[in-house]
Order: C-alpha cells, then sequence, then structure tokens
C-alpha cells in the first residue's frame, strides 16, 4: 500500500469531474420537482445523450455540436413522458421507469456501431495567469467549460427560484397546482418546460461521461448515475447549493475509492466500489428525515377540469 501516490490536487480536480454529470442530472431533476412532476427516467434520458453526444461527436468532429445533441437527446426523450404523464394523465412513477427502461433499450441499439471508436477531444478552458497558480490553478482553472457549466447552472436555478417572477410561478405550480391554475397559471405548460429542462440537463450529464469523463461508448455507461441524481434531489432537501455538496461528496467518495484500489489498500475491490452508493442510502437516511421541504403536489396529477 502506497498512499504516497495518491496527489491531493490531482485527487480534488478528478473529484470535481466526477461530480459533473451527477450534478446537471440533478439540477435539472430539481427542477422537475419543483413544479410538482417526479420523473424517474433520469437514467434513461441520461444514457440517451450520452450516446445522441457521443455519435454526433464523432460524426461531425465537433465536441460542442455533440453536447448540444445530447441536450436534444434527453429533451425530446423527456417530451414523450411530458405527454404521457401531462396529456395521457399516466401514473408519473410507472412513466418514469418506463421511459428508463427505453432509453436503455434505445442507446443500446443507437450505439452498436460506436463501440470501440474514440470520440474528438474537448479541449480545458486556459484561464491565463489563474491557470498558473500552484495547486489553486491546476484544481479550479484547467477543466472543460462544460464543468462550469454545471456550477454556473445551479447558481442560475438557485437565483431564479429565489428572486425571480418565473421562480415563484413555477414553486407555486409544486406547491398547490390547483390554487395556481385558480390564479391563472398555466399548469400544464410550466410542468412541461420544466421537464424539459430537466430532460436537457440529464442528457447534458450524459454526454459528459461518453465525452469528456470516459470519452468512449459503452453499452450501460452511465452506470446508476441517473438514479443517484434523483436521490440527491431528496437529500439536498431540494435546494440547489445543497444539490452541490452532495454532488461533490460522491464524487469524491467515488474518486476516492478508485486511488485507494490504486494504493493497493488492502480492502477488497468489491467493498471499494460499491462504497459511494452505500454512502449515498447513508446519507439519503440521514438528511431526508425532513420531508416538508418537498413540493406539496409532487407526483400528483392534475387536469383544468379537476
Amino acid at each position: 500500500m502506497d498512499l504516497s501516490a495518491i496527489s491531493p490536487t490531482l485527487l480534488i480536480a478528478s473529484l470535481m469531474v466526477a461530480a459533473t454529470p451527477l450534478l446537471l442530472a440533478a439540477i435539472g431533476e430539481l427542477v422537475v420537482e419543483k413544479a410538482g412532476v417526479l420523473n424517474l427516467g433520469v437514467e434513461g434520458m441520461m444514457i440517451v445523450g450520452a450516446v445522441c453526444g457521443f455519435a454526433v461527436s464523432v460524426e461531425t468532429g465537433s465536441p460542442y455540436l455533440g453536447i448540444l445533441a445530447a441536450m436534444a437527446g434527453g429533451a425530446i426523450l423527456s417530451m414523450l413522458f411530458a405527454f404521457l404523464t401531462q396529456f395521457a394523465l399516466a401514473n408519473q412513477v410507472a412513466s418514469g421507469l418506463a421511459l428508463t427502461l427505453f432509453g436503455l433499450g434505445l442507446s443500446a441499439l443507437m450505439g452498436q456501431s460506436y463501440v470501440g471508436v474514440k470520440p474528438p477531444v474537448m479541449g480545458k478552458v486556459d484561464i491565463p495567469v489563474l491557470s498558473d497558480l500552484p495547486f489553486v490553478g491546476h484544481i479550479l482553472f484547467g477543466h472543460d467549460i462544460v464543468l462550469y457549466m454545471g456550477l454556473g447552472l445551479t447558481a442560475a436555478v438557485w437565483a431564479v427560484l429565489k428572486y425571480t417572477r418565473a421562480g415563484l410561478v413555477l414553486r407555486a405550480v409544486g406547491e398547490n397546482h390547483e390554487a395556481a391554475h385558480a390564479l391563472g397559471y398555466h399548469v400544464v405548460r410550466v410542468r412541461i418546460l420544466a421537464i424539459l429542462f430537466g430532460g436537457a440537463c440529464a442528457g447534458l450529464g450524459g454526454a459528459y461521461i461518453s465525452l469528456i469523463r470516459v470519452p468512449q461508448w459503452t453499452e450501460g455507461m452511465t452506470a446508476g448515475i441517473g438514479w443517484i441524481a434523483l436521490a440527491l434531489v431528496v437529500f439536498a432537501s431540494w435546494k440547489p447549493w445543497r444539490v452541490l455538496l452532495g454532488a461533490y461528496l460522491f464524487g469524491g467518495i467515488n474518486v476516492l475509492q478508485l486511488n485507494l484500489q490504486a494504493a493497493g489498500i488492502a480492502i477488497p475491490v468489491e467493498y471499494l466500489a460499491m462504497s459511494p452508493y452505500l454512502i449515498t442510502i447513508i446519507v439519503l437516511v440521514i438528511l431526508s428525515a425532513d420531508k416538508s421541504a418537498a413540493p406539496a403536489s409532487l407526483g400528483r396529477p392534475f387536469h383544468a377540469s379537476n
């Protein structure tokens, strides 16, 4: 066992990369749930975003077009969920599970010809002076643009929910859709827009995995990140900044267990591999005791004739 081989700078920088797909998916799902909709199809939208982004990047040679395609792919798949739950009034839990299963199967079909193919590399953002700072520069200022988009998106969602009329309407729909409808707000429209936003964020998170974190296509490569994102929203009590902290907690544990494996620590690999998920369950149990933060209309269908 050689713990000296673990570099703190590389560890923290890798933590930020590992946390980004989870953060993107979770912040999108937070907006969806704030509107009173429970979408369990995050995993399916992520994996479809991963394969759409990968395929378009390979075919066009542009990872940026791949990122846009991933967001579009996730949003299009979320439209199916929106139709089922907001117009057909299907059960949200069953529809979300079906969406995940459909997404996993669709991505496997679409990605058959891309196994073993390398995508174009997305460059790092080089910030003059700041990138050259010792320790801090290597940790904070040498990442890709999508990582910074995730941080900016978290701040933007927090600001919109807290300070804008749009955020107030979204929260009103999630808390009491009947009262919001009585006040003249278009509940279904607000929920559809929230679902599309969540789908785009999930697709972007999936593309981050296939294009940046693990630049290759492998069937089922999201490996449960979508389910972790769902749990993260709950134990973050539907607060954007707690989603950020939770994502970095999970990312840190995930990266740490990989580094401990590389250092040859005398713990079975299987225990280390399951540690991020085990810690997530423990934190979920501890922090989800306060259910008062959940939107009151979460998971409840709405029809204007009600």
